[in-house]
C-alpha cells in the first residue's frame, strides 16, 4: 500500500461522491470567509490535463529532512511538507481546519504557490535538472526516480542531486504537485 499524493477533482472535493472532502471544503471556505477571502472552488480539470497527479511517497525521507534542516527555517519546512490539503491559492500562513484525516486530528492546508517558491530553492541548491524529469503524470516521478531513468541521468549529469535520489525525489515531488495544482486550479491531498 503506502502513502500517495494525489490531486482532487472538483466533484471529490466538493463531496458529491462517497470518500469526497466536502467537509473540509466547507471548512476552508468558512475560515477564508473569516479572513475576508473569496471561497475557495476548483476548476474541472481541462481536456489538456494529462490524467491526474499520483505520486507514491515511499522512499526514505530521512535525505529530504537533513536538506531542509540546512537550508530552511522551520516554518519553512512545515510549509513545505506539513500540510495535509494544498491548494492553489496564496495563503500568508497555513490554515488548520478541525477536520480529521486519515492521517491526523485536524487537517493544515497550504497555498501551493508558497510550497513551490521554497521547493525551488531547493532544486536550485541540488542543482535538480528539471529538464529531465517528469512534469505530471500518475506515478511518472515515482517511476522515473525509483524504477528507471533516473539514475541514468544522474551518471549522466552528477550534481548534489544525484549523490541522494531519494531526496531529490522527495523535493522533485513537492514542486511538481504545486505546480500542477497552480496549472489545473486543483486541491492535492494525501491518500
Amino acid at each position: 500500500m503506502g502513502v500517495y499524493l494525489v490531486s482532487v477533482d472538483a466533484r471529490e472535493w466538493l463531496g458529491e461522491h462517497e470518500g469526497g472532502h466536502g467537509e473540509t471544503a466547507a471548512a476552508l471556505n468558512e475560515e477564508l470567509r473569516r479572513r475576508g477571502q473569496p471561497p475557495y472552488l476548483p476548476g474541472e480539470l481541462s481536456s489538456s490535463a494529462s490524467g491526474w497527479f499520483e505520486e507514491k511517497m515511499s522512499p526514505s525521507m530521512e535525505g529530504f529532512a537533513a536538506l531542509c534542516r540546512a537550508h530552511l527555517t522551520r516554518a519553512e519546512e512545515e510549509t513545505l511538507s506539513g500540510w495535509s490539503v494544498l491548494v492553489p491559492l496564496f495563503l500568508d500562513r497555513e490554515i488548520e481546519l478541525p477536520v480529521g484525516t486519515p492521517y491526523s486530528d485536524e487537517t493544515l492546508v497550504a497555498g501551493a504557490p508558497q510550497v513551490l517558491a521554497i521547493a525551488e530553492r531547493l532544486a536550485a541548491v541540488l542543482g535538480l535538472p528539471l529538464d529531465a524529469i517528469p512534469a505530471t503524470g500518475n506515478l511518472e516521478l515515482t517511476l522515473w526516480f525509483l524504477d528507471g531513468e533516473g539514475s541514468k541521468v544522474a551518471a549522466a549529469r552528477p550534481r548534489p542531486w544525484a549523490e541522494d535520489l531519494d531526496t531529490a525525489f522527495y523535493v522533485a515531488v513537492y514542486l511538481r504537485a504545486a505546480q500542477y495544482s497552480l496549472r489545473h486550479g486543483c486541491p492535492m491531498v494525501y491518500s
